[in-house]
């Protein structure tokens, strides 16, 4: 194998490309004959051969067995993935794929929807994460008081995102006290962004500090229990796993464990969506063999991207899927519903 790879010709890229798309179609080696037999390759099965041999020295195709044809190995599926053509959805399927989405009441319905389509749509595993910021918009804020001393604080913000959190006091808070603090906010701070309104509502309570009514008090008690703080956590959805258990990865039981396993650790997910995607704004971006993130992975492709949406929150939406994935398809279906996604 070459140290470094010159530049491909058209001829030699022509002929990769054409393993690469038919050992994705059927998951077989491809051999010269196979490839002499086609329409638009006029060439002999020894000239294929030759191209062939050239290839695999530069390390683009591999021989499983002597008498085999050839494979495509993750240099070539990096090099095709870079000329994957569009394709587009079906219009029935794009209207099902957008009402889907656009029916979800909040941004946590949204991002489950989407990963949903996402697997559905490609037979792969569809995963979209959604990374609130303090640039979103307070719409209302609701107070519940449950026993033991705590309240249930729920912010939902203009972007249809709702957050839950439940907080201990100092005292038993009644439905007045609740009442009061709640229309306070609501009625000073709607419309505010949460990192600014926080920042002012603190601002208040000191400066006021000398003229501490009761409510002022409790509602300094929940600011620095969280109140209106903007949760970091983000939001995960992932679909289709099971779709990893029907491909032929050649794979032990082993190593398929620890790809489930590392899908399960949300954590995870988030920092290798945010490795390969992090370029990927507004654009597609592919990740050719993940063994970076686990070793288990080095036969699985990443495709996706990232949506920065008007009220500030980060999301990632990507397929993950076997390196012989429909690439055509899958670019298509991530870019849609991405589209779809950041309209809404």
């Amino acid at each position: 194998m070459a140290s470094h790879s010159r530049v491909l010709n058209a001829r030699e890229r022509g002929i990769l490309h054409l393993i690469v798309r038919g050992y994705i179609e059927n998951g077989e080696p491809v051999g010269s004959r196979t490839l002499s037999r086609m329409r638009d390759l006029a060439l002999s099965p020894a000239s294929i051969r030759n191209v062939m041999a050239d290839l695999a020295d530069e390390g683009y195709l591999a021989q499983p067995h002597t008498s085999a044809g050839r494979i495509p190995t993750d240099k070539a599926f990096r090099d095709y993935v870079e000329t994957v053509p569009t394709s587009t959805v079906a219009t029935g399927e794009q209207r099902q794929m957008f009402s889907t989405i656009q029916n979800a009441e909040t941004l946590e319905e949204r991002v489950e929807n989407a990963s949903r389509v996402l697997g559905q749509m490609t037979r792969n595993v569809g995963i979209v994460t959604a990374l609130p910021r303090s640039s979103q918009e307070l719409e209302h804020l609701e107070l519940v008081g449950l026993s033991d001393q705590r309240v249930l604080m729920i912010v939902a913000t203009r972007d249809r995102l709702v957050r839950n959190r439940v907080v201990r006091v100092d005292r038993q808070l009644s439905p007045d006290d609740l009442a009061a603090i709640r229309n306070y906010v609501n009625i000073n701070f709607a419309g505010w962004t949460l990192d600014r309104a926080r920042t002012e509502l603190l601002r208040r309570i000191e400066e006021d500090r000398a003229l501490y009514d009761a409510m002022l008090q409790q509602l300094a008690v929940l600011c620095h229990k969280g109140l209106l703080a903007v949760d970091q956590d983000p939001h995960v959805a992932m679909d289709g796993a099971s779709n990893l258990v029907g491909i032929d990865l050649h794979l032990t039981r082993e190593r398929m464990r620890e790809i489930f396993r590392a899908l399960e650790e949300k954590a995870g997910v988030v920092a290798m969506l945010d490795r390969f995607l992090e370029s990927a704004r507004g654009e597609v971006g592919i990740q050719v063999g993940l063994e970076a993130v686990n070793p288990a992975m080095s036969e699985l492709s990443l495709i996706g991207i990232t949506i920065d949406l008007p009220s500030g929150v980060r999301t990632r939406m990507a397929v993950l899927g076997p390196m012989r994935m429909d690439y055509e398809r899958v670019v298509s279906a991530v870019r849609q519903i991405g589209a779809v996604f950041g309209s809404l």
